[in-house]
């Protein structure tokens, strides 16, 4: 016998996953950076990566969804091929040069460019839809307008630095400064480029799942493909074999810990919220992380959070919640004009009685509906 929640709480679980997955996100960042400082090859990395996530969900993938795996068509399977290199190759390379170029708290920052650029795509796609009689709907356009000038800023402007701790991760500094200096803005355009990768990421996933409707033999796909893509990549761009050797420290707790955490569950988790609630929505708690990332990165590496970044992130969450504001009256809209439509009976000329076809369960049934008395003999 299935158990059935609360109402309230079965509403809240899309929001629960959603912001747990930041957390996890947030962990990710600070491990990954770490990793990198001491040398893990970011290519070799996200081939682990997506390695470990395979091994971890295909056997629950092969056993609880044995019964309800759709036909692996060959549609199917090249949607599943692009979302394979889509993001665990191409996205996840970006991020971790990008990253490596730049610090941990921009790289979360960046983040949350993907809301928009989700919602440009989903117009693009017909997968929201925008009316600009209605104030809900201007108010997503504006949002999203809003979001560019943010991301231009954190990306051209750094202003001056703001520490928010004076303790820990000297050494990290040091060559994280380093890197500020060379590759900033070529690290951060790497950021950028790479959220457009996982917002087509998540607009393929939606389609995907249509005609894929299992979420742990879809993520097992993916992560494996990206693998076997992510190897090809990374003997093509790193020819010493030396690379791939991993011992017992950071690397090997990066690649788990993203792996299991950030691929692995983030992949289903993000596949089942798709379903419901669309796109957009799951891209909505991006802020989130770069908050936490920011107070981990501050206190665990001594990064330092630069004014540009502040007024960039300022900027982005304010459009951003305008945009979800928009798309919460838009869902209340969509709900009430489904909700008011009259059924409309034929009216029988014959004054005895009405014949109404009704198929709603799949059977279709005749129900006469006695006409009134109308006093004629």
């Amino acid at each position: 016998m299935e158990m059935k929640l609360p109402v309230g709480l079965n509403k809240a679980k899309p929001y629960l996953t959603m912001t747990s997955l930041q957390f996890g996100f947030a962990g990710m960042y600070v491990i990954t950076m770490v990793s990198l400082q001491h040398g893990m090859n970011h290519y070799v990395l996200a081939v682990y990566r997506h390695l470990v996530a395979t091994i971890v969900i295909a056997p629950f993938a092969l056993v609880l969804e044995r019964k309800i795996r759709p036909k692996l068509t060959v549609p199917i399977f090249l949607r599943i091929l692009v979302l394979g290199f889509l993001e665990p190759v191409i996205d996840q390379n970006l991020y971790y040069l990008g990253m490596k170029y730049t610090t941990a708290t921009l790289a979360s920052a960046t983040v949350n460019v993907i809301p928009a650029i989700t919602f440009v795509l989903a117009l693009i796609f017909r997968l929201e839809k925008v009316n600009l009689k209605k104030v809900h709907s201007i108010a997503k356009i504006i949002g999203t307008t809003i979001m560019v000038p943010g991301a231009v800023i954190m990306t051209l402007y750094k202003g001056p630095s703001i520490s928010f701790t004076k303790f820990g991760g000297g050494a990290h500094q040091t060559a994280t400064n380093v890197a500020e200096a060379k590759h900033w803005v070529v690290g951060t355009l790497m950021l950028l480029g790479r959220c457009w990768g996982w917002s087509g990421f998540y607009i393929l996933q939606s389609f995907t799942l249509k005609m894929y409707p299992a979420e742990l033999s879809l993520t097992a796909l993916i992560c494996f493909i990206g693998t076997i893509g992510g190897a090809a990549v990374s003997f093509a761009m790193e020819r010493d074999l030396n690379a791939w050797k991993i011992g017992w420290d950071s690397s090997l707790l990066a690649a788990v810990y993203s792996g299991v955490v950030c691929s692995g569950i983030a992949y289903y988790a993000q596949g089942v919220v798709i379903r419901e609630q669309g796109p957009v929505f799951v891209t909505a708690f991006s802020p989130l992380c770069m908050i936490i990332t920011a107070v981990l990165g501050s206190m665990i590496l001594a990064e330092k959070i630069h004014l540009g970044s502040i007024i960039g992130t300022v900027l982005i969450i304010f459009g951003l919640y305008t945009v979800l504001w928009g798309k919460s009256k838009d869902r209340k809209s969509s709900n009430t004009e489904e909700g008011g439509k009259d059924i409309q009976l034929p009216i029988s000329d014959s004054g005895k009685s009405i014949n109404l076809e009704d198929s709603t369960d799949g059977a279709a049934r005749i129900l006469k509906i006695p006409a009134e008395n109308t006093g004629e003999a």
